[in-house]
């Protein structure tokens, strides 16, 4: 990830298991301009059990009659088509990302496709046999935080510390705390995580996504802090840019009306692209921090500030005094910050009103 805020625009599943709308997802993703494209990998049974059920969300999006498995086994795509979708990405100038759910997925998605990090959903916060696989690939994380807690978020990081750095499952959680509290455990999770603060509810409400939570992540752990976004609309994530995310994933669709899970909480290709060019148009308004007159003001400075004037004729010999002085704009002369050093001072010459000063 360079400078520039990272933009991730999640297709997730809303492709509903149909390569071709998975193709147009990486295509409408490329034209709006952001980084990557993300989907989701996994295997339904290794991932939910039979009987588990929908969360909330999804019963609204989806109906409450099927199951959580029943709802994902329709919305897969085949290991082929994920190497074609990374093929695709890479045509159309986007990196290619997709979250795995379980350990075959992970694998597949390591060891065939060449991603440059691996994202690591709020559910997998608190699995630590996982975190510890993911840290064993040695690819670097974004890590979002969902429906966590800071204490959730340092176990985290411990698991992923020790899995970098040993090569041997942990016998004890104190070896983990030994390892992630070293230098050496601090030095690989700047060098390999970032945290994304995100609220885990399609849509969340706005009123809950507690963007100064970012600021509370960054000062707990000194890493790179992003924005995972299911808010509604483009408001909200680059109101996050404004608060120094340095990453951005919002979930997109091709027709928000479609059938699925999170369709309705996505942007349509054309919303995505508005709030990709707010994004950038936020990180250039950022700027230094340093408080200086910006190019573009410096030839306003003599357009716009004032000059002292004569506010009548004065004659030569005559105190300058507040009766006899204004202060005008005229393009040229004295400041009125300097008045205190004429003030008292005799005129060397004549000068008609309006007449900027000398002294």
């Amino acid at each position: 990830m360079g400078k520039q805020v990272y933009i991730i625009a999640e297709a997730g599943v809303n492709h509903n298991g149909d390569i071709e709308l998975a193709r147009q997802l990486v295509r409408e993703g490329a034209a709006a301009g952001v980084d990557a494209v993300k989907f989701q990998t996994f295997r339904p049974e290794k991932l939910v059990t039979q009987n588990a059920e929908k969360a909330a969300y999804q019963k609204v999006t989806t109906g409450s009659q099927e199951s959580q498995l029943a709802m994902l086994q329709k919305l897969t795509l085949r290991d082929e088509d994920y190497v074609e979708l990374e093929q695709l990405c890479r045509k159309c100038g986007v990196e290619f990302i997709s979250t795995p759910f379980d350990s075959d997925s992970l694998r597949f998605l390591t060891m065939e496709l060449d991603m440059p990090f691996i994202k690591i959903p709020s559910g997998e916060i608190t699995n630590a046999p996982f975190l510890w696989e993911i840290a064993q690939t040695q690819k670097p994380v974004v890590l979002s935080t969902g429906m966590a807690t800071l204490g959730e978020i340092e176990n985290a990081l411990a698991v992923l510390a020790c899995g970098y750095l040993r090569a041997d499952f942990p016998a004890s959680y104190q070896e983990v705390q030994e390892v992630y509290v070293s230098a050496e455990g601090q030095k690989v999770l700047q060098d390999k995580v970032q945290l994304l603060h995100c609220t885990t509810q399609y849509p969340a409400p706005a009123s809950q996504a507690n963007l100064r939570a970012m600021d509370t992540i960054k000062s707990a752990f000194g890493l790179p802090v992003g924005y995972s976004d299911h808010t509604e609309g483009i408001t909200i994530p680059v109101a996050a840019v404004a608060r120094g995310a340095q990453v951005i994933e919002k979930h997109f669709t091709l027709d928000k009306n479609m059938p699925g899970p999170d369709h309705k909480a996505s942007l349509e290709p054309g919303e995505l692209k508005s709030m990709v060019q707010a994004i950038r148009a936020v990180e250039q308004a950022i700027g230094t921090g340093i408080k200086i007159p910006a190019a573009d003001e410096v030839p306003n400075i003599p357009i716009v500030r004032k000059c002292l004037m004569a506010a009548r004729d004065i004659a030569a010999g005559e105190v300058f005094s507040e009766e006899n002085l204004t202060a005008k704009r005229a393009g040229r002369g004295i400041s009125p910050m300097a008045i205190w050093g004429v003030l008292g001072k005799k005129a060397t010459r004549n000068y008609r009103e309006d007449e900027p000063v000398e002294c």
